[in-house]
């Protein structure tokens, strides 16, 4: 790789650049995989609960440096900054959670052997675990499986989005802070191809991404022929089903948070909104209005509602995406329209009469754009809502909490369901999907034992 070759950040707010990185050559790439194998070799002989002091003390360092990682993140991607606050709050929720239940979840398990004897499960590291992140939240997605992996003792590497190198840059920093031995947690500043040679790397064991299902298959791939296992967070267009005994108001409020959070590019937002026709017009009308009092604007001031989108190329292909939905029968109710002057910004659009065969029914909308889906009654909803390749999140709305948790239970075909809510991630509550989602889990324990050898020891 030429050096050359430069990563640049820009502001989407304002479209104009903030900095660029000189990229790493093969030699310097190759030896800071080797140097996280290196620290990997002492941190996973410390015991588990001198490792949780450590990740409790990058939880107080991203608190510490709360205003500043909001600030960067913010002016890289383009989040509200009142948004970007709350993702480090949750990042450290998530190195509390770890630090307090890892320990226990890592020990030991005894078992009576049916012919005699004895024998126990011990859950060794693996060694170095490679991460490829998306922009969309340059704080969490790192926190969310570097965390469970240092935990569990392994090293930790992250490619992370161009477009948000720096926050990278300071995450690394502040782990470093907190105690984490050097080179145990390593930002690659590499290219694509590049990163094709880390997964191939004898000393790299598993490898995790969160990005499209196209960008899954060729990782997947890649990492399938190099016998590694891996974990795809691979988003969705996932369905909000708003059923005759909902609470409309409530619906409505809670879909159009859920549509605009992040400005609308979120793996877990609702995208498309199933109602049942008794209550169709009622929950339309009121929607439409919502988002038609939506501001966007300058994303570090308080009053703005919707900053503008991450990149140039994403505003576009969202944008391709509403002209050929309209072009195949939908009908624009509100935006759509490509707003004048700087910045990446793109309106608060809903979209009606949405069909089979449109993007706006089949595909993911990564951007604040809101798909109203009509439904004869409950059974119709669940067809349509299922009726995807995608499986990662959904929300049903209803009065009856018993009915909305037997069609979450045995019905909806998704990794996770909100009922009468939306909601981010949890710490203590498992975070991935199926079908086109991907597949594997973080989160409420399970992202600790995705990357570990289950290893089985037996005595006579």
């Amino acid at each position: 790789m030429s050096k050359d070759f430069k990563l640049k950040t820009i502001n989407p707010a304002t479209g104009k650049n903030i900095k660029h990185y000189d990229t790493m050559s093969d030699s310097e790439m190759n030896k800071a995989v080797d140097a996280c194998h290196k620290a990997f070799l002492d941190w996973k002989l410390m015991p588990t609960v001198d490792r949780a002091i450590i990740i409790k003390n990058i939880g107080k360092k991203l608190a510490e440096h709360k205003d500043e990682l909001a600030k960067l993140m913010t002016q890289e991607m383009g989040k509200l900054e009142k948004e970007a606050k709350p993702e480090v709050d949750l990042c450290s929720a998530i190195c509390d959670y770890t630090a307090e239940t890892g320990p226990e979840a890592l020990k030991d398990e005894e078992r009576i052997l049916p012919e005699g004897g004895k024998g126990f499960i011990t859950y060794s590291p693996l060694g170095v675990i490679y991460g490829i992140q998306p922009w969309n939240f340059p704080a969490y997605q790192v926190v969310r499986y570097s965390i469970a992996n240092l935990m569990a003792g392994n090293g930790v590497l992250l490619k992370h989005a161009e477009n948000v190198t720096g926050s990278a840059l300071l995450l690394e920093k502040i782990y470093l802070e907190a105690g984490l031995p050097e080179n145990l947690f390593k930002v690659l500043l590499i290219s694509h191809d590049q990163s094709d040679a880390v997964i191939e790397n004898d000393h790299v064991r598993g490898v995790t991404l969160t990005g499209s299902p196209g960008a899954g298959r060729i990782i997947g791939e890649k990492s399938a022929k190099a016998l590694k296992k891996t974990v795809l967070e691979l988003g969705s267009n996932d369905a909000y089903v708003v059923l005759e005994d909902a609470d409309i108001d409530l619906a409505v409020k809670t879909c159009v948070i859920g549509r605009l959070f992040n400005n609308g590019q979120t793996c877990i937002a609702a995208k498309r909104f199933i109602v049942v026709e008794a209550v169709y017009d009622k929950f339309k009308d009121a929607f439409v209005q919502q988002m038609k009092n939506i501001k966007h604007g300058d994303p570090t001031l308080e009053d703005s509602d919707l900053g503008p989108m991450a990149r140039k190329d994403l505003r576009d292909e969202l944008h391709e995406q509403v002209k050929k939905s309209v072009e195949k029968g939908a009908k624009i109710l509100c935006g759509g329209k490509m707003p004048e002057g700087e910045g990446y910004y793109y309106p608060a659009t809903v979209l009606d009469n949405i069909k089979p065969g449109q993007p706006a029914y089949d595909d993911e909308l990564f951007g604040p754009v809101a798909s109203l889906i009509k439904a004869k009654d409950t059974d119709d909803a669940m067809r349509i809502a299922n009726d995807s390749r995608y499986g990662l999140g959904g929300g049903i709305f209803s009065k009856d909490e018993d009915k909305a948790k037997e069609l979450a239970q045995k019905h909806f075909d998704t990794g996770m369901i909100f009922i009468n809510s939306f909601g981010m991630a949890k710490p203590n509550m498992p975070f991935g999907g199926v079908k086109d989602s991907g597949y594997g889990r973080e989160h409420g324990g399970f992202g600790l034992k995705e990357f570990v050898n289950v290893k089985s020891v037996l005595f006579a």
